[in-house]
């Protein structure tokens, strides 16, 4: 399983998105290997246009779900201050999604570069696009 980012299900559903993106994506749906977790929900769901919301409410509903859990939240306070010790910010929902990865065991898609640096400094397993969207070798 890979966790796809918000920022990788935006930049897949637009029309002029990059066709990189756009392959990886449809090569997780293909393998069914895509799944996603309540923040990054939130940050889809919650910004895309009235006449977009019941498809991609629907598309999304078939998708494997990861819940935020409590211990979700206190890891990612601990990241945070890891990080900060470091010199680094990154974003609580961000750091979040880095945390219910941590737990679940799964690789990050993501094309933010917090994403990078929490792989950098943390060790945060991210997925890297092969091929047609296929898992290339970890």
């Amino acid at each position: 399983m890979v966790l796809v980012d918000s920022c990788v299900w935006i930049e897949a559903l637009r029309r002029d998105g990059d066709l990189k993106v756009k392959c990886a994506v449809e090569g997780l749906l293909d393998e069914y290997q895509a799944t996603f977790c309540s923040p990054v929900r939130l940050e889809v769901l919650g910004g895309v246009r009235p006449s977009e919301r019941e498809a991609l409410e629907s598309r999304f509903s078939i998708l494997p779900y990861l819940r935020a859990t409590e211990e979700d939240y206190s890891e990612a306070k601990s990241l945070a201050w890891v990080l900060a010790e470091k010199g680094f910010r990154v974003p609580w929902f961000d750091l979040l999604i880095a945390a219910i990865g941590f737990r679940v065991g799964v690789r990050i898609y993501s094309i933010d570069k917090h994403f990078a640096t929490m792989n950098q400094h943390l060790g945060l397993p991210l997925y890297d696009p092969g091929y047609g969207g296929k898992f290339s070798p970890e």
